[in-house]
């Protein structure tokens, strides 16, 4: 079996071959990302392999359909990249690798707030040059903090533990279901807006979609601490770049720190100088001295490396066994149910917060679950 391996980098090479010895698949590996303008790299391939910076829209997807390609095996757990809808449209089966290393992410993470907090990568600079002035380095305790955490799925759950158990932070959380084993340790789940509020340090670990797309905007920022830092570690889409850049440059809030950026595509993987890319927006951001902007590196360990490696190529052998079911990609928000006034998203058997105190249980039927919120709403 042939399968493309698209935006392939030589730090792959060694993992996927190693674990392909089993699977013995033909492997053609092009470092240029899956496009319309490459896709017709792929033919022949029954299966292509793709990472975050394809293109993977309706009309690729045609032109994979039309030349036989029957998998789009993603070498990643975010499915943003992917037009589900075509791709089920063409009968293109999509897997994804749902937990190659949450604690990469969640290490990460932690050290890109600590390296903010304690502004140790001006440290580092200013030493380089024989500067041990140590001015305008004060940073903040990390114990005793409230730590806001969006998303607690693997990543932010792994995120959420640390601060809690490590640093002794008090750790608050939004998400559309409650994770049972982090409130026993003690997180408390709340309301977007109360853990905008309240938080000294957010970390975004939630998926992008359409409901979460700027999540982080004018809006929410103007109800953030003024001392607040911001780490991003999921996707770029989750800020309003240009809403984070004002409230950056006037002090309505501390600083962020981004392993993302929205328009970041076109520019992973690529070696150039600023001068040459032609991106105003993230040229204004990289020159404010309270951000620290990486290229989306947060998952690079080896350890990760070979779990992508190898739960791909299972995934393709899973395909081929007829097991498309297992790590397949699904827009798990298409059938949402809107509550503007909770300012959330909720799905059956899932539980919503009301206030970050009271709970509602949510039935399976979507017209149970709107009676059942009224009623709630109407409890003293």
């Amino acid at each position: 079996m042939k399968v493309a391996v698209f935006s392939f980098q030589e730090y792959e090479r060694t993992a996927l071959e190693r674990f392909n010895e089993k699977f013995q698949y033909e492997l053609v590996y092009f470092s240029e990302p899956l496009s319309a303008g490459t896709v017709s790299l792929a033919a022949g391939c029954t299966a292509v392999s793709t990472f975050v910076s394809d293109y993977v829209d309706a009309e690729v997807l045609r032109a994979l359909a039309d030349a036989g390609t029957k998998l789009v095996a993603l070498r990643c757990a975010g499915h943003d990249s992917v037009d589900l809808q075509a791709a089920s449209e063409n009968d293109i089966i999509v897997m994804r690798v749902p937990a190659y290393s949450p604690y990469a992410i969640a290490e990460y993470t932690i050290g890109m707030l600590l390296t903010l907090d304690r502004n140790i990568h001006k440290a580092s600079t200013r030493v380089r040059t024989g500067n041990f002035d140590l001015n305008g380095l004060v940073g903040n305790n990390i114990y005793g903090k409230t730590v806001g955490i969006l998303g607690t799925g693997r990543i932010g759950a792994a995120v959420a533990r640390t601060f809690k158990l490590g640093f002794g932070c008090h750790v608050i959380a939004n998400d559309l279901n409650a994770h049972i084993e982090l409130e026993k340790i003690g997180v408390d789940y709340v309301d977007q807006d109360t853990l905008f509020r309240s938080s000294d340090f957010i970390c975004l670990h939630c998926p992008l979609t359409k409901q979460t797309s700027h999540i982080i905007n004018t809006e929410s920022l103007q109800l953030m601490k003024p001392e607040v830092l911001l780490v991003n570690t999921s996707r770029g889409g989750l800020i309003d770049t240009p809403a984070l850049i004002d409230s950056l440059e006037n002090g309505r809030i501390r600083g962020c720190a981004l392993d993302v950026y929205e328009g970041e595509n076109d520019l992973l993987f690529r070696k150039s100088s600023m001068e040459e890319i032609d991106d105003p927006i993230l040229k204004r951001l990289v020159s404010l001295p309270n951000v620290i902007l990486t290229g989306h590196q947060a998952f690079l360990t080896q350890e990760a490396i070979d779990a992508i490696a190898e739960t791909t190529l299972k995934n393709i052998q899973n395909f081929l066994a007829g097991k498309v079911d297992v790590n397949r990609a699904v827009e798990k928000y298409n059938d949402a149910v809107v509550f503007p006034a909770f300012n959330a998203y909720v799905w059956s058997s899932s539980v919503l917060q009301l206030d970050g105190k009271r709970r509602l249980r949510v039935e399976a039927r979507r017209s149970r679950v709107r009676w059942n919120a009224r009623q709630q709403l109407r409890s003293p």
